[in-house]
């Protein structure tokens, strides 16, 4: 199980990700260019001592970030989804998708993913943080696949 990043905005969020991945055994792959500073220095402010626990994978863009998939499922997590999470049958091998926190993920990512999912709801309310909805999905996709870490 993997997580992906499109292009993340918020450096506090991908910080709050690289920390739960940290600690779940979870491999992250951020896709550039993101709209704050990639450096390990600035990572650390924002993930604390937790950097050093994670896979972390730097991608230039979008294009770079699929030839390195080597063709593993890509579930991107959109409000724009057609099935929920929960419906979804996860692999161990499959990335977990989250697109930009200011924009989502553009068509061309969309038409990309082998599916595209959504988190249920109330449907006056437009989203959720984008750490709180992949730790949401995370958890899903870790207890559908018995990734969970054991003590």
């Amino acid at each position: 199980m993997r997580l992906a990043l499109y292009q993340p905005d918020i450096p506090q969020n991908t910080g709050t990700i690289l920390r739960l991945a940290a600690c779940l055994g979870v491999a992250v792959d951020v896709i550039g260019p993101t709209g704050f500073d990639m450096s390990d220095k600035a990572l650390r402010r924002a993930a604390l001592d937790y950097l050093d626990h994670v896979e972390l994978t730097r991608h230039v863009d979008w294009p770079a970030f699929l030839a390195a998939s080597n063709g593993a499922r890509i579930a991107l997590i959109t409000s724009h989804g057609s099935l929920s999470f929960t419906e979804f049958d996860f692999k161990p091998a499959d990335i977990i998708l989250m697109g930009r926190e200011s924009a989502g993920a553009p068509a061309s990512v969309h038409e990309a993913a082998t599916a595209r999912l959504r988190i249920p709801m109330r449907p006056q309310l437009r989203s959720l943080n984008l750490a709180v909805a992949t730790g949401i999905v995370l958890a899903e996709a870790l207890r559908q696949t018995g990734g969970w870490p054991t003590q």
